[in-house]
Formats: C-alpha cells, structure tokens, sequence
C-alpha cells in the first residue's frame, strides 16, 4: 500500500487575515501548509488542515473557511473572534 502526500498552499487572503490578527494582538504565527493525502489505487484521501501555532496553541483552518479549530475538529470559533481568544490566553 502506497500513500501519496501532496501540500497545499495557504489561501492567500485567509494567510493574510491571521497576519493582521496576530498583528493586533502583537504575537507572532508560525503556518504549516496542510497535506492531502491518498492511498495509491483506492478513492481514499485525507485532506489534513493547516496549522497556525500562536502563543504554543496549535490552530487547524481550511481554505475558504470563516471558522478556525483550537487543538483539534472539536473547538471551533470564527476567525473574526480569534483577536478576542488570543488577548484572553
């Protein structure tokens, strides 16, 4: 069995979304590209989300979402109050 790993690219405009919160909340991101992954002669495939680790919390976001997960697919909030989690950590 053969698994084929293939990395995707930040979406540009969500990358620079996550800039300018950590700008404002004055921290720096580190991004990790998510991956897709597949096993070779099968429809199988697992696409892994990209991380954002901020303040050593590891987030996980999609391209073209609006929610970003804290830790896991469990914890989810919107982008948009990621400023407010961040002050309050």
């Amino acid at each position: 069995m053969k698994i084929i790993k293939e990395t995707l690219q930040f979406e540009e405009s969500l990358k620079q979304r996550l800039d300018f919160i950590c700008e404002f909340a004055k921290v720096t991101p580190i991004f990790i590209n998510g991956t897709i992954r597949k096993i070779d002669k099968t429809n199988l495939s697992y696409i892994e989300p990209h991380r954002v680790i901020i303040k050593g919390i590891t987030f996980l976001c999609f391209n073209y979402s609006n929610d970003i997960y804290i830790s896991n697919l469990t914890n989810k909030i919107k982008i948009s109050e990621l400023e407010e989690y961040l002050k309050a950590v």
